[in-house]
């Protein structure tokens, strides 16, 4: 699993096989989000493992970065080749490239 730092995750926004897998809560997601964005809360994941393309370029988001690192784990774990999650988090992406993102 890749860590990625919100500048690293800008550019690579618009490679059209990447899939943003979001784990936050729904609240949480109705509050803020990055566009396009796969909403599965991390619960569901499991179940829903489904849902995802194995050989997809998947980066897995939260807000601080540890709900996203653990689903990026477990989706390793389950045979996913190409998995990331975002450090810090969309709360991080906030503070260093969209400041106009909501914040919680």
């Amino acid at each position: 699993m890749r860590e990625l730092t919100p500048q690293e995750l800008q550019g690579i926004l618009k490679d059209p096989d990447l899939v943003l897998l979001d784990v936050r809560m729904p609240e949480e997601f109705e509050i803020a989000s990055l566009s396009g964005s796969l909403h599965i809360p991390m619960p569901e994941v499991p179940n829903r493992l489904g849902d995802l393309n194995p050989g997809s370029r998947i980066v897995v988001l939260c807000h601080h970065g540890i709900r996203s690192e653990r689903v990026a784990r477990l989706l390793e774990r389950s045979g996913f080749t190409d998995v990331s999650h975002l450090v810090g988090g969309l709360d991080r992406w906030a503070d260093e490239v969209d400041p106009s993102m909501p914040r919680y």
